[in-house]
């Protein structure tokens, strides 16, 4: 996914017993809007953050607490994620997942897709399974250079989390408050980073 940080199931019977618990969950997930996420979300939303931006010579997305700003995000409804949902994120097997807002629940819907990507249950695979899992719904997000689903704006909240920190926005970016002068065209050597005062494209809203 990042180049800076670096299988068919046993049968009906097993895919039968994988997906029950998922069932079940689904049924039983509370309908309130302002339910917090539980203990297995966050520690999912964790994971996944740490997937998307892993520990180098910087500390990861989680170790910065991204994911704990996604969970705020998301709750707050940053990027129109409270807003009444359209298109194909509520519809089809999305509409499981609208809250009695008409919002969807987007944690909900991560760790749905991401037990269903690893054929049981998410957290108790090893790495290799959980980031295939991942990379599954990352390129379904963004197939044909379109971005759809709710994916991509969990996977744009957790970037806007860990760029927007100290380490993202001051180690893993090159920070500088006051340039002493403008260039406008500089030599960049491969090992250069990038100026975090160049990431400004960012809405909020």
């Amino acid at each position: 996914m990042w180049d800076r940080r670096e299988v068919i199931g046993a049968g009906a019977l097993a895919l039968g017993v994988i997906g029950l618990p998922t069932a079940v969950m689904r049924q039983s997930r509370p309908a309130d809007p302002d339910a917090p996420p539980s203990d297995r979300q966050r520690a999912i939303a964790a994971d996944v953050a740490d997937l998307l931006i892993p520990a180098n010579d910087t500390p990861g997305a989680a170790a910065v607490g991204a994911h704990e700003f996604l969970i705020v995000a998301l709750t707050h409804g940053l990027d129109g994620t409270r807003a009444p949902a359209a298109g194909s994120e509520i519809q089809g097997d999305n509409a499981v997942y609208a809250r009695a807002d008409g919002s969807l629940d987007h944690l909900a819907w991560l760790e749905d897709e991401l037990d269903r990507g690893a054929r049981g249950d998410y957290l108790a695979q090893p790495i290799a399974r959980r980031q295939a899992a991942l990379d599954r719904i990352d390129s379904a997000a963004f197939a044909n250079h379109q971005a759809v689903g709710p994916w991509p704006r969990i996977k744009g909240l957790l970037m806007t989390g860990y760029y927007t920190s100290e380490i993202g926005g001051s180690k893993e970016l090159r920070y500088e408050l006051v340039p002493g002068r403008f260039d406008p065209d500089i030599p960049l050597a491969p090992a250069d980073r990038a100026w975090s005062s160049d990431w400004n494209a960012v809405a909020y809203g």
